[in-house]
């Protein structure tokens, strides 16, 4: 399988950095080929209190890395009585990415959005490289589609109304355009309160203006 193949991902997920929180959302279709598997699937996934990621690319591989991931920061939670933070979080999935999945030929791409001392955004590529992200991010073969709008709308010192709103239109945009991403859009808030679940089954139209 080449490396063309290998990166493709039927999804649209986003990620916000906004002035007191992160925002991250994905559409709930999961695919296999022309195929339409899953209509309710959640591609936004707490691991733990104040930290979320998106996913994207095989199921058995996310399945794997999320079991990992929320095991790991249980652990250390009780081994070391302090709780993970968000950068410790982000290079060990991205590690894991790095050491396992490559070397299995697995594809996950992670967005981690997280809340410690600050809101901070990090983008998993598939191959296991980390980036710091300071004002947004999508993944997924909608990604296109979503990053359109968010170039275009996206402003330094967003608010968490704002975000969510401009979330919103992002993958709305891209479930207009790319069919293996649809059925609905699940939205995330982690902020100092923790890991928030905002969960929309349509778009109001009044968003979309």
């Amino acid at each position: 399988m080449n490396n063309e193949v290998k990166l493709k991902t039927g999804t649209t997920t986003v990620g916000i950095l906004c002035k007191d929180c992160v925002v991250l959302a994905a559409d709930r279709r999961a695919t296999a080929g022309n195929m339409i598997v899953d209509k309710h699937i959640h591609k936004v996934v707490p691991i733990s209190g104040n930290i979320a990621v998106t996913t994207a690319g095989s199921v058995s591989d996310l399945q794997l890395l999320l079991k990992y991931i929320k095991s790991d920061i249980n652990l250390r939670k009780i081994r070391s009585g302090r709780l993970t933070t968000v950068t410790e979080a982000a290079n060990l999935l991205s590690a894991w990415v790095y050491q396992i999945l490559r070397a299995q030929g697995g594809v996950c791409h992670f967005l981690l959005g997280g809340f410690d001392e600050e809101a901070k955004l990090y983008d998993i590529f598939p191959d296991g490289s980390l980036t710091a992200i300071d004002k947004f991010v999508s993944s997924g073969s909608g990604s296109t589609f979503a990053y359109g709008l968010l170039e275009d709308q996206y402003k330094e010192g967003i608010s968490k109304e704002e975000g969510i709103n401009l979330a919103l239109k992002a993958v709305n945009t891209a479930l207009q355009r790319d069919s293996a991403s649809g059925n609905g859009i699940t939205i995330y808030v982690i902020d100092k309160k923790g890991v928030k679940l905002e969960e929309v089954k349509s778009v109001n139209a009044s968003l979309l203006d």
